[in-house]
């Protein structure tokens, strides 16, 4: 499954690189994700769980950033196992550009799956795939961009994950 996509985030590149640089931010972006430790020089460890289809599963992976160019572009790679569900394993490659009121974050996803999940078909596993990919990088607009309009600051007290990394460096 291979998956291209852009957006255009309402921050500062350097803000945007510090937050995929950020554990936190990355455990909150993921869907499903129960937990994440590790550290961007030794990769991160992640607890997922996640229905596709009739399949549900708990995986447990790695994750790792590579091919980091300061500021522009990094690799993020992943693999989990799911027990007797399969197995997941992927990769995004992210740049960031400036642009004009902010950052426009490019990704393009390739991803593999096996197991039962594989014999969903591969118009399941794609869907899935692009609202996973879809999904996580909402999230992480959002937690970047927080609230700009006094109806969603409203919404935060409900939603509190929202614009939490921009409140907490200030921006």
């Amino acid at each position: 499954m291979d998956l291209s996509d852009s957006r255009d985030i309402k921050a500062s590149p350097a803000h945007v690189w510090a937050a995929i640089l950020d554990p936190d931010v990355l455990k909150a972006c993921v869907p499903g994700c129960e937990s994440m430790t590790g550290s961007v020089a030794d990769g991160f460890e992640a607890v997922v769980v996640q229905k596709v289809g009739p399949v549900s599963a708990r995986f447990t992976g790695v994750v790792q950033l590579s091919d980091i160019v300061e500021g522009q572009s990094l690799r993020i790679s992943g693999e989990g196992k799911g027990g007797p569900a399969g197995f997941a394993k992927g990769g995004a490659n992210v740049t960031l550009e400036p642009i004009e009121g902010g950052t426009r974050l490019t990704y393009d996803v390739k991803a593999n799956v096996g197991g039962k999940i594989a014999q969903l078909g591969s118009r399941i596993i794609d869907g899935f795939a692009k609202k996973m990919a879809d999904e996580f990088f909402t999230r992480f607009q959002d937690a970047v961009e927080g609230p700009d309009s006094e109806e969603e600051i409203a919404e935060e007290t409900t939603e509190k994950k929202k614009g939490w990394f921009k409140r907490m460096i200030g921006a």
